[in-house]
């Protein structure tokens, strides 16, 4: 065991700018006036790693194929689909914020509250790009590739035209908060065309504009061209360019949304239209590879926090392009592990992209192919949103994490509101028996205008807080332990106004259970004692006694706390099917094979049941049948949890057949991966839609498959399946207590594990039956060898 101690210049060209100008703007939207980024030295951009490529043959057929095949860029809030055509380079673009509807504060006749794109909302299109090259079309072009390199950021699309090689670079930069195109030739090529920015609410072509929905929301966007040689111009409400050796296209925009529930959820100094024209004429005054450099410096600093190998794929299977090799791996059923590593790092790469310094990944993270998405494209509580962050801290993004904590912070004033006002309406049949109220909770659904919608989730509370207290176990962070504070507090006065007091049949224990409530999404809808809530509220119980103890805050209210935690009712195995209950029942009252898992999240996400002999043999056995009764074939999300749970119990194989599940070809609209590797659900046959949980629960599945933690405890391999056995490695990844491991291993064991301290102390690491205890101060690390049998 060895410890270590810590120790522009432009080209000539022609430029088009947006003269603009800019007041006082607040600093709380993320779409908001910055200081001048650092520029990277004047050094080529460094080489990308060809593990980290993803690459096609053919562009997007057309826009309506470009959610299964439009390849994504983003800024963690500004984002786009692209196509990649030769002759028509076609951009959807996001901004995180852009949201129709609102507080939605009002009940339907049972109670509930509406859920529609009226008043509820929906996530929708920011704009639409458009670059025509019309003597570049598709047919005229020999040799097309396009690729993502995920360890830079960049979308690369390149292709012979009468002997001429072209090449073009797409990427989203967030230090100067702009979308680039970049156009280039080598062999005495020339581009021609227009570029046309368009509004997708009614507001026509234009090279700027500004609207603002019903709602009161206020939006923007700009473009602007420079080229090399020949001559760019405006052209009305286009851009034209003609013989241009070089042309580089910037577009921003976004709205003025701002996290604050005393404004409304909006910033009204902020003008999203002048500020995008400001943006883009900023970006402009440098040469496209200075912001290229500038971009992948920034991206990289993040993505190269975690690498991943998994061994080592075939010549063949390497020279097959990524759809094609996703359908040989699903037709041949050999190992591909580059490609199962590269899955991995495209779901860090879909985290960059759409999490930082704006809203949360939402059911369709941050891209879109139109105005009305599935569910509104909203932030469901019952295990999407969660699941979309399970991956972040684990897999060394926990910058990407704060999008969440500043959501729930930031709604927490409204769903306090909306819960005293509305919560134990007599219409409601989710309301407290007691009649007393207290704290929040949240609808199935939410908005971020502080809104929600569809059903009432009692326990959707304990779960947000959950999942932003697992942040705080990996991080140590007090600065988010004191920002979360109020939430934990808040759920737990919910349930202590909610909790009943019942005798267990046969027997004078006198136990607290949840209220009327219903285990998503199947089964009664009024029943008490549901598992998925006295397994959260257990956690939640838990978790706000630490904090309060971390804090020294709130003494006399976690004793109060601690007490109720300790007569809660916890799960019992039936007698008549061996398996967990997940209702206060011996019977099943819903679907065996349902795809939710509920009544499991005290074995993942939760920690409560563990195989490991502190938890009774049988209810680890009662949770094992439960889960071999859901099946191994759900749909995406579905499968990547049952990976998860697998993966908990030490079930290499099942937990990998999981994984592999989610990297089947998604064909005719059926689950699995597309042919850009966004997840595809099947919500009605033959009918499949994005959702973008899968590509972050898989990850996260394989990662939890390679590393467990809790707070003093790490378990190197737990679960290392037969496919990635023979040699691989893990760099920089994040495990509870406040470590980050490195981790190789050779024909199925370790052969070193380097922990490092991000502020934890002393952890105990094991493998197999061998435990080693190591005592680190933050900066210190320590690497262990001695993993003989």
């Amino acid at each position: 065991m060895d410890t270590d101690r810590p120790s522009d210049q432009l080209p000539r060209r022609n430029l088009l700018g947006l003269a603009a100008t800019t007041g006082a703007l607040a600093t709380l939207p993320a779409f908001t006036a910055t200081a001048a980024p650092q520029r990277p030295a004047d050094a080529p951009v460094p080489e990308g790693d060809s593990r980290h490529e993803l690459w096609w043959q053919a562009p997007a057929a057309d826009d309506g194929s470009m959610i299964e095949q439009g390849l994504p860029v983003g800024n963690g809030r500004l984002g786009a689909l692209a196509g990649n055509d030769p002759g028509r380079e076609a951009l959807l673009i996001t901004d995180a914020t852009m949201w129709t509807g609102g507080l939605n504060d009002s009940l339907d006749a049972d109670g509930q509250f509406p859920y529609d794109r009226e008043n509820f909302g929906s996530f929708t299109l920011l704009a639409r790009l458009t670059v025509e090259l019309p003597d570049h079309d598709l047919s005229a072009v020999s040799g097309y590739r396009r690729a993502l390199a995920l360890d830079q950021g960049v979308v690369t699309t390149s292709y012979v035209r009468s002997g001429v090689t072209y090449r073009r670079q797409i990427f989203a930069s967030r230090p100067d908060d702009v979308i680039v195109l970049h156009f280039t030739q080598s062999g005495g090529g020339r581009h021609t065309g227009t570029v046309t920015l368009e509004g997708t609410h009614g507001e026509g072509a234009a090279n700027s504009f500004g609207a603002a929905f019903p709602n009161g929301l206020r939006y923007g966007a700009a473009v602007t061209a420079y080229g090399n040689g020949g001559r760019v111009a405006v052209d009305g409400p286009h851009i034209s360019f003609s013989g241009c050796s070089e042309l580089t296209v910037v577009v921003s925009g976004g709205t003025d949304y701002a996290p604050d529930a005393a404004t409304q959820y909006r910033d009204p100094s902020l003008d999203p239209e002048r500020l995008a024209r400001t943006k883009v004429r900023t970006a402009a005054a440098h040469s496209a590879d200075t912001l290229l450099r500038t971009h992948v410096a920034d991206y990289r600093a993040l993505f190269g926090q975690l690498d991943v190998r998994l061994g080592t794929s075939s010549a063949g299977q390497r020279s097959l392009n990524t759809w094609e090799r996703l359908k040989a791996r699903a037709r041949d059923g050999a190992p591909d592990p580059e490609l199962e590593a590269a899955y991995l790092q495209f779901g860090r790469y879909l985290m960059i992209s759409g999490s930082l310094g704006s809203l949360p990944l939402a059911l369709q993270g941050l891209w879109l192919d139109g105005n009305d998405p599935d569910w509104m494209g909203d932030y469901h509580t019952d295990i999407n949103i969660q699941m979309n962050y399970w991956m972040a801290d684990r897999a060394g993004l926990s910058a990407c994490f704060d999008a969440l904590t500043d959501y729930c912070v930031a709604q927490l004033p409204s769903w306090t509101d909306l819960t005293r006002r509305h919560f134990n309406d007599p219409r409601n049949r989710y309301r407290n028996s007691t009649g007393t109220n207290a704290g929040w909770t949240v609808a199935i659904s939410t908005n971020p205008h502080g809104g929600n919608g569809w059903w009432w989730h009692p326990a959707g509370n304990a779960w947000l807080c959950t999942t932003l207290w697992e942040h705080y176990e990996f991080t140590g962070s007090s600065s988010h332990l004191e920002r979360i504070y109020p939430l934990l507090k808040g759920a737990c006065e919910f349930w202590e106004a909610r909790l009943l007091t019942t005798t267990l049949p046969g027997t004078s224990r006198e136990v607290l259970v949840a209220d009327s409530d219903w285990s998503p999404e199947h089964g009664p809808l009024d029943a008490k004692g549901i598992t998925y809530a006295q397994e959260l509220v257990w956690a939640l119980f838990g978790n706000y006694c630490t904090a309060s103890a971390e804090l020294k805050r709130d003494t006399g209210y976690a004793d109060t706390i601690a007490s109720l935690r300790r007569k809660l009712y916890l799960p019992q195995v039936s007698p008549k099917t061996g398996r967990l209950e997940e209702w206060m029942s011996p019977d099943n009252l819903g679907e065996t094979t349902h795809r939710h898992l509920s009544p499991l999240v005290g074995l993942f996400p939760g920690d409560r049941i563990r195989p490991d002999g502190s938890t009774p043999a049988d209810i680890v056995d009662g949770a094992t049948a439960l889960l071999t009764a859901r099946g191994m074939e759900s749909f995406g999300w579905a499968n990547a949890w049952r990976g998860l749970c697998w993966a908990r119990l030490k079930n290499a194989e099942h937990a990998y057949q999981l994984v592999v599940n989610n990297l089947r070809p998604s064909t005719g609209g059926g689950n699995g991966t597309a042919p850009n590797l966004f997840d595809i659900y099947e919500v009605s046959q033959g009918r499949g839609i994005f959702q973008i949980d899968a590509n972050f629960g898989t990850p996260a599945a394989m990662i939890e498959m390679l590393l467990y933690s809790r707070p003093g405890h790490i378990e190197l391999l737990p679960a290392l399946p037969g496919a990635w056995a023979k040699s691989g490695s893990l760099t920089g990844a994040g495990a509870r207590g406040g470590f980050v491991v490195d981790l190789d291993w050779q024909d199925g064991r370790p052969t070193r594990a380097r922990i490092r301290s991000v502020g934890g102390r002393t952890t105990s690491v094991a493998y197999g039956d061998r435990v080693r205890t190591v005592s680190l101060k933050p900066g210190e690390s320590v690497t262990v060898k001695d993993f003989a049998r």
